[in-house]
């Protein structure tokens, strides 16, 4: 025989409240006392209440989803297919480490994320369909590419969204950053304080707001301490790319003795391009990745690095996007976070 499902009257009789509230908390409405709230949640624990997620989006008006979409402005492989642009996402701890802090805002309000690509024209038009069909509710952008257009289609459409990363191109949505320029001049000042005397550095793509940043506030300290000079070269974001970039810093100034690496991926290229040329990290050359990834700690030797704090980061996007989709904020914001550095073997 089959036991019947809990219901809200269960719940009500085992929190010694009315249905009424119940369905309040249920639903999200946030005029209810704190406390009471956790007595009907410690109640829906013990009975094992399932909400009928149908039926309450017909109370709210919204799908408790909300899509997480990866947008660039192109990037889809010859054959027609995304796995041009999707396989460098997936192989960047960066991605993850934003889906953790998003899961972990979303998963005790009982809200879920939506993955989305956006690297076509088709595709950005797909998400736009998406949230004005009330699918999602909301949507929280990772940019991958500085001329990508959605943050503008967004706006535009008036579809609430939060953005990981100021946007190139000024639009008014939320959105999440890091003080970049503040973590390049960590970086110098720390190499600096090893006593290094010619030093260099690995930049990511010079297309991106937060590469020029880094790259900046590296290059500007550099100069206050009399370095008018930094040798530069342009990396991908990726462990290929910090072999490459390191080995031609190399060959061009083979005196390096400090290097910034503006991700712990290139840091990691770089570190193994030094050894394989018979420089001992840090002895001869000091190494300071960014971001504070699982890299930092599995890079021999374990990386020095600037942390970007990304779990928090993530988690501040969808508190923001909550607020808008409530209505709790109306207007555009922007939260910056600042880095910090951590110190471990390579620098």
């Amino acid at each position: 025989m089959n036991r019947r499902a809990p219901t809200l009257e269960d719940v009500a009789r085992e929190a010694g409240v009315s249905r009424a509230t119940v369905s309040r908390v249920v639903n999200g409405i946030r005029n209810v006392d704190p406390e009471i709230q956790e007595l009907v949640r410690g109640a829906i624990e013990r009975t094992g209440y399932a909400p009928n997620r149908a039926a309450r989006s017909l109370v709210t008006r919204r799908a408790e989803t909300v899509a997480l979409v990866v947008s660039g402005a192109g990037g889809a492989s010859a054959d027609g297919g995304s796995d041009g642009f999707t396989t460098p996402v997936f192989a960047d701890p960066f991605f993850g480490r934003v889906v953790s802090g998003i899961v972990g805002f979303l998963r005790p309000r009982s809200m879920h994320p939506v993955l989305m690509f956006a690297d076509s024209a088709e595709a950005r038009q797909e998400v736009l369909t998406y949230l004005r069909q009330g699918r999602a509710d909301g949507a929280l952008v990772v940019s991958t590419a500085a001329d990508d257009p959605l943050p503008a289609l967004l706006a535009d459409a008036r579809l609430p969204a939060v953005l990981f990363a100021r946007p190139s191109r000024p639009v008014p949505l939320s959105y999440v950053d890091l003080a970049h320029r503040d973590g390049g001049r960590l970086a110098a000042e720390h190499l600096l304080a090893r006593g290094c005397r010619r030093p260099a550095t690995v930049c990511g793509p010079l297309d991106v707001a937060a590469s020029q940043e880094r790259l900046a506030g590296f290059r500007d300290t550099l100069a206050r301490h009399g370095h008018p000079y930094v040798p530069v070269a342009e990396g991908g974001f990726t462990l290929d790319s910090g072999l490459a970039a390191m080995s031609d810093l190399l060959d061009r100034h083979p005196d390096t003795d400090g290097v910034f690496a503006a991700n712990d991926l290139m840091a990691q290229g770089a570190c193994q391009i030094l050894l394989e040329r018979g420089r001992r990290v840090p002895e001869d050359v000091a190494v300071v990745g960014f971001d504070d990834s699982s890299i930092a700690l599995t890079c021999r030797p374990r990386l020095t690095t600037i942390r970007q704090p990304v779990e928090e980061m993530a988690a501040e996007m969808a508190r923001l996007l909550d607020e808008h989709i409530h209505g709790a904020r109306t207007d555009a914001t922007s939260v910056v976070f600042d880095p910090h550095l951590v110190l471990r073997d390579s620098a």
